[in-house]
């Protein structure tokens, strides 16, 4: 499940987002507590509660005394729109610029997008 591409705790909770945005984890579900998550994944509790805390200091996760972490009810709509930030920053933004560079039309290019969605 883990790469040596960036630090596991990283890894964890992007899995976690990516539960979230599938809606394989929905809001208000409980999620593993840590340590059950460390023993099923064989790594160091202290990872997965690094992961853990960076989801609940992201809104993604809460927290309720002597019960669990559980997937914070909006936490699907703050990702999306992360990532739909980022997608346009990080995705569309270069492509266009790519595009005029090698002298592609917007319209080409645009055409081509929804030659792929249809």
């Amino acid at each position: 499940m883990f790469d040596d591409r960036s630090p596991i705790y990283r890894q964890i909770a992007d899995r976690i987002k990516a539960d979230v945005l599938s809606q394989t984890l929905k809001g208000d579900e409980q999620v593993m507590s840590t340590n059950r998550y460390a023993a099923f994944y064989r790594i160091n509790p202290a990872t997965a509660a690094k992961a853990f805390q960076q989801l609940v200091d992201e809104g993604v996760l809460y927290k309720k005394r002597g019960i669990g972490m559980f997937v914070s009810p909006h936490a699907r709509d703050a990702l999306r729109a992360v990532r739909r930030k980022s997608f346009f920053a990080d995705v569309v933004d270069p492509m266009v610029a790519d595009a005029k560079a090698i002298g592609i039309p917007l319209s080409e290019v645009i055409g081509r997008i929804e030659e792929l969605e249809g």
